[in-house]
């Protein structure tokens, strides 16, 4: 396969990850822009590759969290409005997190590595070993990282605090 034709298949897929990734529609085209040129330039090694396209992932989110670590002070929202994560807990959670801006704003507030993990493992549906081989980690570590992050979830919505990684 060529990279032009791998690259077209990616694009939308990965730009909607990396939208939910970062929170950011214009950020994540950034890091997608970034990846798919890191991506051209080892497109030798990567087509050999079992899974070009989790490497490819792996290239985004690796992007991400090097962003984060420059732009951190940048990126962070704090909003001095809280009662809005005070609303009443709904029989479905869902309901609460159904706005974007609310769900990029409980996001924001895991780790990187949750964040990461989480976005993968239910936007992406991918599983533990696909999202270990795109974070360089181990499987376990990334279902420590998906319960961690998905229990700091529930204390935020059910007690409407801020979560503490």
């Amino acid at each position: 396969m060529q990279f032009e034709e791998f690259a077209r298949e990616q694009l939308p897929g990965l730009v909607r990850f990396a939208a939910v990734l970062t929170g950011d529609r214009q950020l994540a085209q950034d890091v997608v822009q970034d990846a798919l040129v890191r991506a051209h330039q080892g497109w030798r090694r990567m087509a050999a590759l079992d899974r070009p396209d989790l490497y490819l992932r792996k290239i985004v989110v690796n992007g991400y969290l090097s962003w984060r670590r420059r732009w951190y002070q940048r990126s962070v929202q704090v909003t001095a409005d809280v009662t809005r994560f005070r609303e009443p807990t709904a029989p479905d959670p869902a309901w609460q997190v159904g706005d974007a801006d609310q769900l990029a704003g409980l996001l924001a507030r895991l780790s990187r590595a949750q964040r990461a993990s989480i976005v993968l493992r239910f936007y992406e549906d991918r599983d533990d070993d696909e999202i270990a081989a795109i974070l360089g980690c181990a499987p376990a570590t990334v279902r420590s990282h998906v319960s961690r992050g998905l229990s700091a979830l529930r204390v935020q919505l059910t007690e409407g605090k801020e979560i503490v990684s």
